[in-house]
Parts: structure tokens; sequence; C-alpha cells
């Protein structure tokens, strides 16, 4: 078991892209927009967990990614509904749909590495032990 001396926070762990199972080492090589984005290190810098648990892990992070899309998208509507409206007679709508998807085209890269940060705490958790092969 880690020692617990200042718990980091999951959330902020998360949005920084760190090790789930220590929350400070970092899981990819480069930044969110260089040219390997999606390459991640083989393990934690500081506490050795296995980035790739298995072969194919991964996979399941297309169905994280596509509810993170869909998250943002309904958020970005109701923040555009709330503030500026929606009406019939001019183009609002089509507007929001517009700056969505160029925000979404932005955010794509930093939405794929989320996705696989968030995939990895759900099968490895803070401090929690591990055998020597993971």
């Amino acid at each position: 078991m880690l020692p617990i001396k200042n718990k980091p926070s999951y959330l902020v762990s998360l949005l920084t892209l760190k090790c789930p199972h220590c929350r400070e080492g970092k899981m990819f090589l480069t930044g969110s927009y260089s040219k390997n984005l999606m390459k991640m290190k083989d393990s934690c810098d500081v506490c050795g967990q296995k980035m790739e648990i298995e072969v194919g892990f991964y996979y399941g992070t297309a169905y994280v990614s596509y509810l993170l899309g869909i998250i943002f998208s309904v958020s970005t509507f109701f923040a555009w509904w709330i503030t500026l409206g929606f009406s019939l007679d001019d183009s609002r709508f089509f507007w929001w749909m517009g700056l969505n998807i160029f925000l979404l085209l932005i955010l794509q890269p930093y939405l794929m590495r989320l996705s696989r940060t968030l995939w990895l705490s759900f099968f490895v958790k803070y401090g929690q032990e591990r055998s020597l092969d993971h």
C-alpha cells in the first residue's frame, strides 16, 4: 500500500492525465497536440504501474471517448440555450452546431487521452496493492 501523505485529488489527477495508481506520474510521453499524441509510457516513472494491463486493453476507450463527446455537446447545448437561447426565426441553432463541432475537433486529442486515463482508472485504484508483474 502506498503511504498516504497528501492524497492527490482524483479529479485533478484525471484531468492532468496522471497515473491512477500514484496520481503523480505522467501517462503519456508527449503533449496532447504533438505528433505522437497517443504514445504512452510503458510504466509509471513514480510507482511502476504498467500502462497497458493486457493486449488490446484500450479498445474500450472508444466508448468512453464517445461518452465524453456527448457530455461536452450536451453541456455546450445547455450553456448556449441559457445564455443566447434558440429561436425558429434565426440560425442560432446552426451557429451552436458549428461552434460545437469546431470545439470538438480542437479538443479531440485531449478527450482521447482523457478517455485512456479514465479507462485505466476504472481498473487501477489509488494506492491499491498490486502483484509484481503489474
